[in-house]
């Protein structure tokens, strides 16, 4: 069940989510995620929360516990630290060299700067997937 198929009873409001989004930005985001899967063969996460520090390291961790580390990119946004790790895969690494990841970087703190959370993770996953190419 995602996000968006919560299920309520008649007359009952749905349950409020806990974190920075709301149903729509999620549900807008999840799109993405599958746009940028489909589109280029590879495997795009997210991550939206803390970070031990080193940031890096814990974000490499992080993409290390995915299923297909080797074909993945995991996007890791730390707000509360101000703090955006993008990590690649070997596999991913080929296709979106560092140049690129550090272009769609730049991207998304442009928009987290003007407070659009969801959207600066929407423009990186599109940026990255474009990047990437189809597979």
């Amino acid at each position: 069940m995602t996000v968006g198929e919560q299920q309520t009873e008649a007359g009952n409001p749905p349950e409020v989510l806990d974190g920075p989004f709301s149903t729509r930005q999620l549900l807008r985001i999840d799109e993405a995620l599958r746009l940028a899967d489909q589109g280029t063969g590879l495997v795009f996460s997210v991550f939206v929360g803390g970070l031990d520090e080193p940031t890096r390291e814990h974000a490499e961790r992080l993409h290390r516990q995915l299923a297909e580390p080797e074909r993945s990119v995991l996007i890791a946004v730390s707000p509360n630290q101000r703090q955006l790790e993008i990590v690649t895969g070997r596999q991913a690494r080929k296709r979106i060299p560092d140049t690129y990841t550090k272009l769609a970087a730049l991207s998304m703190v442009a928009a987290f700067g003007g407070g659009d959370l969801a959207g600066g993770i929407i423009i990186g996953l599109d940026q990255l997937a474009s990047h990437a190419g189809k597979g």
